[in-house]
């Protein structure tokens, strides 16, 4: 049992290819059990699965007890030698420190994303979304939307907020997507997060110098140094380009696998808000999480020890019948409030309204531009991401009626 626990622990996603949207018979399994489970690590350290909603909720928003530094958690993860820990967060990322460090760089960046600025990149993404139709329209079906639609989209919006120059883009968007790549080495991943890096330090550089009026010129007037800005930027680069591609193309797939919601919306766009907050719950495309105690604290009728780490999926809470009714169905009407999709407390994402603007753009524009759209491959052969960070499609074939 403790090995399987350990299994389950350090797979990035719950989701199998027998399994390919809900989390694994596994994982429900233990959620039906107990709220959390106390596995022994072969380093004698132990861990805890939580499998409870209001219990993650709880711990995400406890940041004196918990910690979010990697360097902390007791894991036999596969790419670690035996015995060591991971390293600390890189400089700028703030998703692997703990206040007051977190709240410095988290107050400096979060002015960034204003009404006004949020505005113009609505009204730029809903052009991008345009262009991208237009030129999808002029193809023969059947076409990946992934290709052709999903995942331009937010590349291309995280060049804008970033302000590369358009004739850099290509070329950087290369090397951001090696850096995330599960099919390249670890050599090739490094050299191309060393280039991703050092490009974003001459952009912040050059934004010093000649600010401009865009969200990279506000982060560079920031009291943040060189190095954090360029790390905030990568940092963002990686958190913003595949989790909303796979949401916009995951959630058509699961549309499409729900013919009735398709149809609802299709119907009415006006149910797009509702229709997004729901996708990211019943998808939760960004899963495992992970936490450490900092002292001895009750949880769930048990008592976690200070420096034991604690493991939850975001997928599986998302999933919780205590907090959502019959939760494993997809429901564009049910208004799912307080989902984890974007996590909780001081380390909640800060680009959610970003990722929800898009969806709100291109999943009415998609379906009002090819009314007829449709799944061009039996839904059980579309290949899925299940052993990445980000789970999703690997690509999504569709067609519609030629006029």
């Amino acid at each position: 049992m403790t090995e399987q626990l350990i299994e389950l622990m350090l797979q990035p996603s719950t989701r199998t290819q027998e399994s390919p949207i809900e989390p694994s018979p596994a994982w429900r399994e233990l959620q039906e059990s107990a709220p959390v489970h106390r596995v022994k690590l072969p380093d004698g350290h132990y861990a805890w699965i939580v499998t409870e909603y209001q219990l993650m909720r709880k711990v995400l928003a406890d940041h004196k007890r918990f910690s979010a530094r990697y360097e902390l958690w007791h894991l036999p993860f596969p790419f670690v030698e035996e015995g060591g820990s991971l390293p600390p967060a890189t400089v700028g990322d703030p998703s692997g420190i703990d206040p007051p460090h977190h709240t410095r760089i988290r107050q400096a960046v979060t002015g960034l994303f204003t009404v006004r600025r949020m505005r113009l990149l609505t009204e730029r993404i809903q052009k991008m979304t345009i262009e991208h139709l237009d030129a999808m329209e002029k193809l023969a079906p059947p076409v990946d939307l992934v290709k052709v639609f999903a995942e331009a989209i937010p590349s291309l919006t995280i060049c804008e907020l970033l302000a590369v120059p358009e004739d850099r883009r290509e070329e950087f968007l290369k090397q951001a997507r090696t850096v995330m790549s599960w099919d390249v080495s670890l050599e090739e991943r490094g050299a191309a997060h060393t280039a991703v890096h050092d490009y974003l330090h001459s952009l912040v550089v050059e934004k010093r110098a000649n600010p401009t009026d865009d969200m990279l010129s506000d982060l560079a007037a920031t009291e943040l140094t060189l190095d954090e800005i360029a790390g905030f930027c990568a940092f963002l680069l990686g958190a913003g380009m595949d989790t909303t591609s796979n949401m916009i193309a995951t959630g058509m797939l699961v549309l499409f696998n729900n013919p009735e919601q398709l149809a609802a919306l299709r119907d009415d766009l006006t149910l797009i808000d509702d229709a997004v907050e729901e996708l990211l719950r019943y998808l939760s495309v960004a899963d495992m999480t992970f936490r450490t105690a900092l002292e001895d604290v009750e949880l769930g009728g048990e008592t976690i020890k200070a420096g034991e780490t604690l493991v939850f999926s975001i997928a599986v809470g998302n999933r919780d019948p205590k907090k959502y009714p019959d939760p494993d169905r997809l429901d564009l009407r049910r208004k799912p409030s307080g989902h984890l999709a974007f996590s909780h407390g001081v380390h909640q994402c800060l680009g959610q309204q970003l990722a929800r603007v898009e969806m709100r753009v291109t999943i009415p524009a998609l379906l009002e531009r090819f009314p007829s759209l449709r799944l061009a491959a039996p839904a059980e052969e579309i290949p899925m991401r299940t052993r990445e960070n980000i789970y999703g499609v690997w690509n999504l074939p569709v067609a519609w009626e030629v006029e």
